[in-house]
């Protein structure tokens, strides 16, 4: 089987790095993005088999991504994002918008593993 392609957006180069290793050590093709409009340009030339996005992102929120793939794209691809404003507002937000799984910073990398391969079981292998 082909590796999962997994976009991840984080602003935070030292954590974008970290996640990526973590990801690629557990099989996946990861594509960094560090801003919301690198991320959107990124989406309309394909879409990943799943998405990670902090909330707070220049250009465009992790919020406005959840909306943009659903809405403008019409995308059911797992989006899970992460932030260190995990206050009820952003959380609602988040899940309202469509996003599948929302994770607080500090991100535990195993957590996030977890959960990763728990949204790829729930989307591609129902």
């Amino acid at each position: 089987m082909d590796k999962r392609k997994l976009l991840l957006a984080e602003d935070d180069q030292m954590l974008a790095s970290l996640l990526k290793y973590r990801l690629e050590r557990d099989g996946y093709e990861v594509v960094i993005e560090f801003d919301g409009r690198s991320v959107k340009e990124n989406l309309e030339v394909a879409i990943p088999d799943i998405v990670i996005s902090d909330i707070m992102m220049p250009y465009f929120s992790g919020i406005e991504l959840v909306d943009y793939v659903r809405n403008q794209l019409n995308s059911d691809v797992p989006i899970i994002l992460i932030s260190a404003a995990s206050n009820d507002e952003n959380i609602v937000s988040a899940f309202e918008m469509g996003a599948n799984d929302f994770i607080a910073k500090p991100v535990s990398p195993s957590e996030l593993m977890v959960r990763v391969s728990r949204e790829i079981k729930r989307h591609y292998c129902t």
